[in-house]
């Protein structure tokens, strides 16, 4: 299964299972993880959920692949598409119980944006986080323009995503972007354990207060929307078939803005 459920104690854990591939966001693992989000969803023995990538790697963002297929396809398909991509991986925001990701080794893109998602991210010290949509050649998508500025504010977000640097957990804890930053070794465990105490609370105070502390699905919504336009303009764009060909070849860059 590429993506993994277990349930114990009122914990569920989704393991993005795809370690080959650093657990890249492709179509199929996003249908997975969404199939699973349906199973919960239905299940009043959960009481929160921790969120995981297999291999020491969350998520090494999206698949490149797929990226060079959606360049063949015109403007709307891919709009259309990519919308429904989104979908398909941020559909634990549709979970009515908390959500809780443990980031290890990378988070790239978004991947990063998926853990942002949740309501709360624990990640190692050591993690190799960026939001490099722009070093590619594409428009952010995943929710990173509203993700991003809602937990690290507008100046500190239009830093990270113009500039796509890389940056790790204890830079990220210290913008707010995670909760709290650990040693390697401990992040499933802090995250495992902040699950637990979560889940041995009155689950219809914690489901009240999840739903209250929710995001603004309506300004997300047009985020989304926004996103997808732009990102399916970056894919007719001369740019992001150098972005592609640049990493490919582990090589900087060098845009013509065409």
């Amino acid at each position: 299964m590429s993506v993994l459920l277990e349930v114990d104690d009122g914990v569920a854990t989704l393991t993005m299972n795809d370690a080959a591939r650093r657990n890249a966001m492709t179509p199929e693992l996003g249908i997975a993880l969404r199939e699973r989000v349906e199973e919960l969803r239905g299940r009043n023995d959960v009481r929160a959920v921790l969120l995981t990538g297999a291999g020491g790697t969350f998520s090494a963002g999206g698949d490149l692949q797929m990226l060079d297929r959606l360049r063949q396809v015109p403007f709307e398909e891919a709009r259309l598409f990519m919308l429904e991509f989104y979908s398909r991986y941020l559909c634990l925001l549709d979970l009515p119980v908390p959500t809780i990701a443990a980031v290890e080794g990378a988070a790239i893109g978004a991947g990063f944006c998926v853990a942002l998602a949740c309501d709360i991210v624990i990640a190692s010290e050591d993690a190799k986080l960026a939001l490099n949509f722009v070093q590619l050649g594409l428009h952010p998508g995943m929710g990173a323009t509203f993700l991003v500025p809602l937990r690290a504010g507008p100046q500190r977000a239009a830093e990270l995503l113009l500039t796509g640097r890389r940056f790790d957990g204890r830079e990220a804890a210290r913008l707010g972007l995670v909760l709290e930053a650990t040693a390697a070794d401990q992040t499933r465990a802090r995250a495992s354990t902040l699950a637990r105490t979560i889940a041995s609370n009155a689950p219809l105070a914690t489901r009240g207060l999840k739903q209250r502390l929710g995001l603004d699905r309506a300004a997300l919504r047009r985020a989304l929307e926004e996103e997808a336009r732009l990102q399916a303009e970056s894919y007719g764009s001369a740019d992001l078939g150098e972005g592609l060909a640049a990493a490919a070849a582990r090589r900087p860059p060098v845009f013509h803005g065409r």
